[in-house]
């Protein structure tokens, strides 16, 4: 294989983490000098109506669609099978060829679990090394498939149920998940609280409120704690310029203690000088907590990888799980008013943290790809096209 191999890297745009993922992998294949890669959201360009229509389901499932995501989640995770695999074998298909033919990649990267990638090797004999890199703390079947040259996971957890299903521990790596570069580089503190007008004497609470809206009465809550004197708030609006107009008023009225924020390019910032944080449980968004040591209080985690993230976190004892908004405040409270639980936390959650993913990723999958290539050529096999 050559020193600038041909990378292909599929993703799929159901929430942000898997393009996120992506992005984070190409942007180190770039670092280490290789040029020649690809992204391509494999499901948007081959059935544009369909993933627009699923994509809007996934989005729907955070507030009004609990239930649908629920039954697609655990009943395909139970109804995985040869019949489910020549199903999903179809969606894709067409396209992937299409691709595979232009582009002629030396490598495959999957940031999003399509079984149509594994099982393209299958049925056609066409031989590319095969990668996957998940992007949450609990494992779903459908990332699993024979054809896959090796996995890329978080925890030893994950391995396990990995392991569990049939596939040889020496294809499986704890990695951890990749995330953007600045989440593991150091930071002047003092130069960030004086950035945004916060005092390093005071605990701060950053809510991320902007993730689909999810979460609730958000200026009750930020009313709430502005009443307690040793407490500070950051809001992340996002996109979200309603509740950003909602919010206004009451941080122009706490100049010093709340601050709202829309859309947040260096969100790295803020979590250096987070207390604590209120959040969904997506697996970037706790990989990027764990890596600067942050606490969170998930809140109300969908059915689904949310659901599993959110355990697997409370089990580590480095989350705090809410269900119901009312019971936000107590677990606010609970965090805040006991230091020991809080650097308890922060100690639980950055032990998750495995450095420089992305590297460590890309260097192992350039040897097993040359690998794999050497054992071809002393076979005598033909080239991969």
């Amino acid at each position: 294989m050559s020193s600038n191999p041909k990378i292909l890297i599929l993703t799929a745009r159901y929430g942000n983490g898997h393009v996120q993922v992506a992005n984070t992998m190409y942007e180190q294949c770039k670092k280490q000098g290789i040029d020649n890669v690809v992204i391509c959201d494999l499901y948007s360009e081959s059935h544009p109506v369909f993933s627009e229509i699923t994509q809007y389901l996934y989005l729907k499932s955070f507030s009004i669609g609990k239930q649908f995501y629920r039954l697609f989640y655990y009943g395909v995770d139970k109804m995985y099978n040869k019949r489910m695999m020549n199903l999903y074998y179809k969606i894709g298909h067409k396209k992937l060829h299409e691709i595979i033919l232009a582009e002629q990649p030396d490598i495959l990267i999957n940031t999003f679990p399509m079984i149509v990638v594994p099982e393209y090797r299958r049925k056609t004999g066409n031989v590319i090394p095969t990668f996957n890199v998940l992007t949450d703390f609990c494992l779903h079947k459908i990332w699993v498939h024979e054809n896959i040259d090796k996995y890329y996971v978080a925890t030893n957890h994950v391995k396990e149920k990995i392991i569990q299903l049939g596939i040889h521990p020496s294809l499986i790596k704890v990695t951890g998940i990749p995330i953007r570069p600045q989440f593991e580089q150091e930071a002047k503190e003092e130069d960030l609280h004086k950035k945004y007008g916060l005092s390093r004497d005071k605990k701060t609470l950053l809510i991320m409120a902007g993730a689909h809206g999810v979460l609730k009465n958000v200026k009750e809550l930020c009313q709430y704690f502005l009443a307690k004197e040793d407490l500070q708030i950051i809001v992340v609006c996002g996109k979200n310029q309603t509740l950003k107009d909602t919010l206004s008023p009451l941080a122009q009225a706490y100049p010093d203690r709340m601050k709202a924020l829309g859309y947040v390019e260096n969100v790295d910032e803020l979590f250096h000088i987070t207390s604590c944080m209120i959040t969904k449980p997506g697996g970037i968004t706790l990989s990027e907590a764990a890596a600067l040591g942050v606490p969170v209080i998930l809140y109300k985690p969908v059915p689904g990888q949310e659901k599993e993230n959110a355990i697997f976190f409370e089990d580590t004892g480095s989350a705090v799980v809410v269900y119901k908004h009312e019971d936000i405040y107590d677990a606010v409270e609970e965090v805040f008013k006991d230091d020991a639980k809080l650097n308890s936390m922060k100690d639980k959650i950055h032990k998750l943290h495995l450095s420089n993913s992305s590297e460590v990723i890309l260097d192992d999958l350039l040897k097993e790809a040359e690998t794999m290539q050497s054992t071809k050529r002393i076979k005598g096999s033909v080239n991969y096209y």
